[in-house]
């Protein structure tokens, strides 16, 4: 199964600092028939004007991943991290018993524009883990970069759930195999592709089951992101 969701039938919200769009029900935008995906909670796809933010927040029992696309992101928290990342540079925090953070623009002139990233744990009370990495340009260029693993995995990230998240920016087409009992939710970040004959837009998304192997083929220069985890 297929599932398109064009983004103009997603949540959104403008605070004047913060445009979002839900994926999901976050917020003020409640769907009670669209809470999660699999293990999947949270995808917002974020705009934070500059000189604004996110001030210090508490999270629990949650895994956050935010994916930078354009701008700066500036984070410090409770375990004494802080840093700014920048394009397809990638943050990850695992909250366990629980984590104060922040999040900022500090730029004087520049929009950032990132995927904040929220997946349900296995268990409750799991050791907090927070750390980031610096993902070059070519790692992902005309081929399929995994960003984010779980601690089986073989990414730069890993996570304590069972997923991998994928990114790449690409001209050319290739395809992906879905391993048996697994699922996928995908992104059209920028440009436009094709999936399995389903056409994406910028901002649209996908719910992907019982699909085996998945083809796509850029119909504009793209940037996609997707997950894959094991069939709820």
């Amino acid at each position: 199964m297929l599932r398109k969701l064009p983004k103009e039938k997603m949540g959104t919200s403008n605070l004047g600092w913060l445009e979002s769009r839900f994926h999901f029900s976050f917020a003020e935008y409640r769907n009670p028939n669209n809470i999660n995906f699999g293990v999947l909670r949270v995808l917002n796809d974020d705009i934070v004007h500059p000189k604004s933010g996110f001030d210090t927040h508490p999270h629990s029992n949650m895994e956050i991943i935010s994916y930078v696309i354009n701008g700066e992101i500036t984070h410090k928290d409770s375990m004494g991290n802080s840093e700014t990342l920048k394009r397809g540079e990638v943050q990850y925090l695992s909250a366990g018993d629980g984590i104060y953070h922040s999040e900022h623009n500090l730029h004087e002139s520049q929009d950032l524009r990132l995927l904040q990233i929220w997946i349900i744990p296995p268990k409750a009370g799991l050791p907090r883990l927070y750390g980031s990495h610096r993902f070059k340009e070519d790692e992902r260029t005309n081929k399929l970069l995994n960003i984010v693993s779980s601690q089986k995995g073989d990414s730069k990230i890993k996570i304590y759930q069972d997923i991998n998240i994928y990114v790449s920016e690409f001209d050319k087409e290739f395809d992906f195999d879905i391993k048996k009992d697994r699922q996928v939710y995908f992104v059209q970040i920028e440009g436009s592709s094709n999936i399995n004959g389903v056409t994406l837009e910028n901002g649209d998304a996908m719910e992907i089951v019982d699909i085996d192997k998945l083809n796509i083929k850029p119909l504009s220069k793209s940037h996609i992101l997707f997950i894959d985890m094991q069939k709820k």
